[in-house]
């Protein structure tokens, strides 16, 4: 991850006359405010402007890290972010199209609300004079009382608007509805963005459009309470080119933490990316410059086999979210592999989050590499594993076995050893 000094040193792609139009054409806005008016306010003085993450997981994804680069962009052409981590929203979440939410414990959301910040922080600087600053809707929800919050914010909300809202009529419409209390989500919200104008001096907010119906409760609240007109700038839902949503797979996200998604899948994540996709992937997830897209894009035209822009995709990335290190050690273990590198010189933690990814199987003792061919799924049957030994199409560890009878009794650091059939079919081996 860049250092402050680092984070510091970048600027926004001289090519643009604007941070509006650099942003429309990286694809990142899908709706905002009066445009005008937000163009007028990013091209000028220094403002103040926040997103929030509620912590519902344990950690960040690849919808929050759009947000998060968001952020950074805007920092990085002279704004003032603000980081706000919900440790009050969180502990109501925002209402789904599905179903309820279940509730986690205070404690739970407390340990969550520091990882999250932490994760967070790591894409701003909080140094020089448009320093980040971290914040925490509990701070001033928790001293409020109930009686307070209806009296004199609740007062400013009216049903009818607040039924209309997407999420809301969503769950009104399912079998599921929706409770009080994520019905008043909206309302915890617009108050986040009152509350940050009156201390900060806050006037924009960015998003996901899909939560614009909470993005537009606090410009609605600051209009009538204040007088003031505040701005919203809503980034799209990220898709893949057939429509699906990005970063979604069965189910499962691609998280920002190593302990959830490892630096080595989330490397791969990016460099199985379709040709289709790999040049919006660009613009949205790294600080490359124009030029440098416009040249990666001529090369996935003319020369699609080498993948040149999934490579510096995935580089670029990975580099933003772990760090330099971590994505070169995936590029040396795709690299060893494959045959190409030295396996032995992979750290063990990169070593074991790659095979993970692979058809693997543990193993008590010296077995037989025909026999194991078939336990990983590399062939259908013995025979056919004999066979492709015989015809010199194994590796073990990359050394080619050639010995039909061979057993698998060397081992890598920490107990690994890679299978490998013909050029590109790989296992993996773990020593019980």
């Amino acid at each position: 991850m860049a250092t402050p000094a680092a984070l510091a040193s970048q600027s926004n792609d001289a090519s643009f006359d604007s941070l509006w139009s650099e942003l429309q054409w990286r694809g990142l806005i899908a709706l905002s405010t009066d445009e005008a008016e937000v163009k007028a306010l990013l091209a000028g003085a220094p403002i103040t402007y926040y997103c929030g993450f509620d912590p519902t997981a344990a950690s960040l994804h690849l919808g929050n890290l759009v947000q998060l680069l968001t952020l950074r962009r805007l920092q990085l052409a002279g704004h003032k972010p603000l980081l706000l981590i919900g440790g009050s929203t969180g502990l109501v979440g925002d209402p789904r199209p599905s179903a309820e939410r279940t509730l986690n414990s205070k404690e739970t959301v407390g340990e969550w609300v520091e990882k999250l910040g932490n994760q967070g922080a790591r894409f701003l600087s909080f140094e020089g004079t448009n320093a980040a600053r971290m914040v925490n809707n509990l701070d001033w929800t928790a001293p409020m009382s109930a009686i307070d919050f209806l009296r004199d914010i609740g007062k400013h909300f009216r049903v009818g608007k607040m039924l209309s809202k997407d999420a809301v009529s969503a769950r009104l419409n399912s079998e599921h509805g929706i409770s009080y209390t994520e019905f008043s989500y909206q309302i915890l919200q617009g108050m986040d963005f009152l509350e940050l104008y009156r201390r900060y001096g806050c006037i924009m907010q960015t998003g996901g459009s899909d939560q614009w119906g909470n993005l537009t409760s606090g410009t609605d609240l600051i209009r009538k309470v204040e007088g003031v007109s505040a701005h919203i700038i809503a980034t799209p839902l990220i898709t893949n080119s057939d429509g699906k949503k990005f970063g979604k797979s069965e189910g499962n996200a691609v998280w920002l933490d190593s302990e959830f998604t490892s630096a080595y899948a989330f490397f791969q994540f990016w460099l199985n990316v379709e040709d289709a996709d790999v040049v919006d992937r660009l613009k949205v997830f790294t600080f490359l410059s124009r030029a440098e897209i416009e040249d990666l894009a001529k090369q996935t035209t003319e020369a699609p086999h080498l993948r040149a822009a999934q490579k510096r995709l995935a580089f670029e990335v990975t580099s933003l979210v772990h760090s330099q290190e971590a994505a070169q050690a995936a590029v040396d273990a795709s690299a060893a592999l494959f045959g190409n590198g030295d396996l032995a010189g992979l750290d063990e933690a990169t070593l074991r989050a790659a095979l993970g990814e692979l058809p693997n199987a543990t193993i008590a003792g010296a077995e037989q590499v025909a026999q194991l061919l078939v336990d990983t799924g590399l062939v259908a049957s013995l025979s056919a594993g004999r066979r492709a030994i015989a015809e010199g199409g194994v590796y073990l560890n990359n050394e080619k076995i050639t010995d039909e009878a061979a057993v698998a009794n060397v081992w890598l650091p920490g107990g690994f050893a890679v299978l490998r059939r013909g050029k590109k079919t790989l296992a993996g081996l773990f020593k019980k």
